[in-house]
């Protein structure tokens, strides 16, 4: 009966599969302060992401304990890189557009990344959180969209600065220790999301296996279609990271019966 009420409970609403979040990337096509076109450096902690290339040209920058590395995109390119690596998307075309696959809905969407910042400002919990902000009280940023090109310059800036450390025999080991004493607090929040979606999600799966060793077919009738509507003409989109954003919010509608 409890695996059967776990089942019931999945009516009108239905995580994508695996506890992953999608969104739609526009990557930005104007030029940061080093002259090439493309989105912010940053990092996570917690979660794998993934980039599914759909249109345009381009490549990824990373930089980890073992060095620098460029990775050209192309349409159907699927990259992903684990907590830690950090990323930096340029556009090399004006038309790159990704489906971003994040492991753990919910994480990415409260803070699980850090941007690369010049080291001063990771050490100063009020200058990093100002900056990474969009809505941030800031007067001399007239739009957020003015706000997001700023931000992106000033972790372009602290990207380039840890590639010349890397490059020098240097290591990135300050950098993620000023990025682990910034975000810390927000573990026990992050816990608490990661446990009541992506686990709950693997451990519905234990309830279908326990029906299918118990022989019961009852909870296959349960099988319904479920979709997130998208009207591109009017949307309103977001101003991201690395471009501007669709999210696939993970709570799909269920498709009704005609």
């Amino acid at each position: 009966m409890q695996a059967m009420n776990a089942i019931e409970r999945i009516q009108s609403a239905e995580p994508f599969p695996g506890g992953i979040s999608v969104t739609h990337l526009r990557v930005y096509d104007t030029p940061a302060a080093d002259g090439l076109i493309g989105g912010t450096p940053h990092m996570h902690f917690a979660c794998v992401e993934a980039y599914l290339v759909i249109n345009g040209q381009g490549s990824v920058q990373t930089l980890c304990s073992e060095g620098f590395r460029e990775i050209r995109l192309t349409a159907g390119s699927l990259v992903w890189f684990t907590p830690g690596l950090i990323h930096r998307l340029i556009n090399l075309d004006g038309r790159l557009e990704i489906f971003a696959l994040m492991e753990n809905a919910g994480l990415p969407e409260h803070g699980d990344s850090v941007f690369t910042f010049p080291l001063k400002h990771l050490q100063d919990e009020h200058s990093y959180f100002q900056l990474a902000s969009l809505d941030g009280a800031r007067p001399v940023v007239a739009s957020k969209r003015e706000a997001a090109e700023r931000r992106r310059d000033l972790a372009v800036e602290g990207f380039l600065a840890l590639r010349r450390e890397l490059e020098q025999g240097g290591s990135l080991q300050d950098f993620y220790g000023w990025a682990v004493r910034l975000m810390r607090p927000k573990e026990p929040a992050w816990r608490g999301i990661w446990e009541a979606g992506p686990v709950s999600t693997i451990r519905r799966t234990k309830v279908f296996l326990d029906n299918l060793g118990a022989g019961s077919s009852d909870y296959l009738n349960r099988g319904r279609v479920f979709e997130i509507p998208v009207d591109p003409e009017h949307e309103e989109r977001k101003l991201g990271m690395c471009g501007t954003l669709r999210p696939y919010f993970p709570e799909g509608e269920l498709v009704s019966g005609g």
